[in-house]
């Protein structure tokens, strides 16, 4: 075993798994592989493994879970898993040990499949340890994980929109973007977990793969008072349970005009732990963003329930009726949802010794007036508060990640929103509705323009946009009172792209590691789904102005993305790019030297960072000069080298017709808060 503990992910048998399935030879009759076996089991969907909390109560502790789905298992008692772990680096050899889960049981049952989860508890070391796990005593190369050690901070994947929409011809994707992000994670500095932002799964295709559904769809008036029959809800489940098992379980999805096979999206589940919030595709596109009367209709809400049992199965491995006291991390609402009728489940993590993880659920008490209740925001506040002031203790929490479904700091679109809400396009609505023109004008749940539920979900929608500054002046306020620099974390809109909010030019420009209101919003979508067209890009850049959120805060966008993903052509628009992608987060302190030595120099702790593509450290090295340079150049600011920033890098793919996967790099580094006297 110990001869064999650093063997590396087979990554070009991974390769030749992407280009065997071309989606261009997914024909019409293409069936997904079969499940596959393990020592006589019939594993159906998993490992899928996930983060809980490191550093609880000030312990060195690393908490997580398993889960595996088994099909046609009738023993009573779970099959074996054992881990062997070990340190994550030849430099830190020690003798092997060996775990078991702190607790192993069956937690649900449906149709001929058994939900198995297996608890752990690990305790973290001096050293970065790599986690083997073994499942009937059978031992896959992608069964494994990585611990940070006790003063380390977690590496970060972030990832959002993970699937096709409905209709998208799928044959012109023929990479994959898991296989890059496997391959990121294999040559280092590995991932410690991955966040999903939403859509992990695209379930619209409920409305086609579900007869009971569909027949309520097509009535000739859009708001039916048709009851939620029992017929209907066993569809129901019979779907979100078995087009689970596909993705999670094969990576399989079909659509109306294509299918695809994301093989790779598995063995990540399996070899990165995950933690995650949901988004409307988790449940059905725009879910919580039609009107009332619409949302409130019973069918409408069975299928929100439904989608939310098995979100929480799949992606947290928890019944929703589970108790939540039963699992700390949560940061449960006051009261149900709107329209779910269970109440939200936001989450509350350490990401190793100096980040900290807030998970807002912003789907479960989602209106189109409103995003989260009032009492939510201060139930979540309180408790990341708390967590802060009592990690003081053992080392103190130096960044908070937040992460928002949808971006908060974005190009506004009133004036569309206007025109799609005004009464002079309603005679057209009413003709589209009736298939007399445009049939695809309006969309089937309220008979609205198609594109008016995306708009209404985004924080700058006029419907949100109160509660959208409240939230901000809130996070600024929180990163002041409590010495950390806040980072959002959002996805959605299925291209790539870095805004912020911070002070005054003066102030931010000479020493942006003291600007009090600086705040990043890392934009990362998608890593499987269609990008927009140029039209959207060249529509964004149109609309991206400097706004001013206060007296003494401005917002606006980033220009990163000068070049295209291969680094040699030029583009015409720098502040967003269209092209799918993902996004990771690393600590400044857990790259390699020579990293650092690229992009700062010899004497890296002297000199100032800058953007991709600019290469290697920036030629100044003052703060007077550094101000002059950043106003000349629209803000391509360099921040100075601190050990405790952390390089925001946005991975883009570099060419959709090719199945190698590659992608190029565009990175930021967000530097600590430092407050001075």
């Amino acid at each position: 075993m110990e001869s064999q503990w650093f063997e590396k992910l087979p990554l070009e048998e991974y390769l030749k798994v992407v280009e065997k399935y071309d989606p261009e030879k997914l024909s019409g009759d293409f069936i997904p592989p079969p499940d596959y076996t393990l020592s006589g089991l019939h594993i159906a969907c998993g490992p899928l493994v996930r983060f809980l909390a490191t550093h609880e109560n000030n312990k060195q502790n690393y908490r997580g879970s398993i889960m595996i789905v088994l099909k046609d298992y009738n023993d009573p008692e779970p099959p074996s898993l054992t881990f062997i772990i070990g340190p994550a680096s030849q430099n830190d050899m020690t003798q092997l040990s060996e775990a078991s889960p702190i607790n192993a049981s069956v937690i649900y049952k449906e149709e001929t499949f058994t939900f198995i989860r297996y608890s752990f508890e690990f305790f973290m070391q001096e050293f970065e340890q790599q986690v083997k796990y073994s499942i009937a005593g059978k031992c896959l190369p992608h069964f494994k994980f990585y611990i940070p050690a006790q003063d380390q901070t977690m590496n970060v994947m972030s990832y959002s929109c993970n699937g096709f929409s409905l209709g998208t011809k799928t044959s012109s994707f023929k990479g994959s973007l898991w296989l890059d992000v496997l391959r990121k994670h294999e040559n280092g500095p590995h991932y410690h977990v991955m966040i999903g932002g939403g859509d992990q799964i695209y379930s619209d295709s409920i409305s086609v793969s579900s007869e009971e559904l569909g027949k309520w769809l097509k009535h000739k008036h859009i708001h039916s008072t048709e009851k939620l029959t029992d017929k209907m809800k066993q569809s129901f489940k019979h779907f979100y349970l078995n087009h689970y098992m596909k993705w999670f379980g094969k990576g399989f999805w079909e659509g109306t005009n294509g299918k695809t096979l994301q093989a790779m999206f598995p063995i990540a589940l399996a070899s990165i732990p995950q933690i995650n919030i949901y988004d409307d595709h988790d449940i059905i596109d725009g879910f919580g963003s039609y009107r009332d009367m619409t949302m409130r209709q019973d069918i409408f809400r069975g299928v929100g329930r439904a989608a939310f049992k098995y979100y929480t199965l799949f992606q947290h491995h928890t019944l929703c009726d589970e108790a939540p006291d039963n699992e700390p991390s949560w940061i449960m609402g006051p009261k149900n949802g709107p329209y779910i009728d269970y109440p939200s489940r936001s989450i509350y993590a350490r990401l190793g010794k100096s980040i900290a993880f807030l998970g807002l659920d912003c789907r479960t008490e989602r209106t189109k007036h409103q995003v989260i209740y009032p009492e939510t925001y201060d139930v979540a506040f309180q408790r990341v508060s708390n967590e802060i002031e009592n990690a003081k203790t053992s080392g103190p929490i130096k960044h908070l990640y937040v992460l928002l479904g949808v971006p908060i700091c974005y190009p506004r679109m009133v004036f569309i929103e206007k025109l799609m809400d005004s009464p002079l396009i309603r005679p057209i609505l009413y003709l589209s509705r009736k298939g007399i023109i445009a049939p695809g004008l309006v969309n089937e749940f309220d008979g609205e323009v198609e594109l008016l539920d995306d708009l209404n979900d985004h924080w700058c929608s006029h419907h949100h946009k109160k509660e959208r500054n409240k939230l901000m002046a809130r996070l600024i306020d929180f990163g002041k009172n409590h010495g950390v620099r806040i980072t959002i974390l959002s996805g959605d809109v299925h291209l790539a792209c870095i805004s912020r909010f911070r002070g005054d030019n003066e102030t931010y420009f000479a020493s942006p590691q003291s600007d009090l209101n600086f705040i990043t919003n890392v934009i990362s979508s998608a890593i499987v789904n269609a990008p927009p067209p140029d039209g959207m890009v060249k529509l964004l850049s149109s609309r991206t102005k400097k706004h001013l959120f206060s007296k003494s805060v401005k917002e606006d966008m980033i220009p990163l993305f000068k070049l295209e993903p291969n680094f040699q052509e030029s583009r015409d628009y720098d502040m967003f790019i269209n092209k799918r992608n993902f996004s990771d987060l690393i600590p400044v302190e857990n790259l390699p030297k020579q990293f650092r030595k690229e992009r700062f120099g010899e004497q890296f702790t002297d000199k100032y960072f800058k953007p991709n593509p600019v290469k290697g450290p920036c030629e100044f090295n003052d703060l007077k000069k550094n101000v002059e340079e950043s106003k000349d150049t629209n803000g391509e600011i360099g921040y100075p080298y601190d050990d405790n920033a952390v390089i925001a890098t946005i991975r883009v793919e570099i060419d959709m017709s090719k199945s190698d996967s590659k992608t190029g790099a565009y990175d930021l580094l967000i530097p600590p808060l430092i407050i001075r006297d």
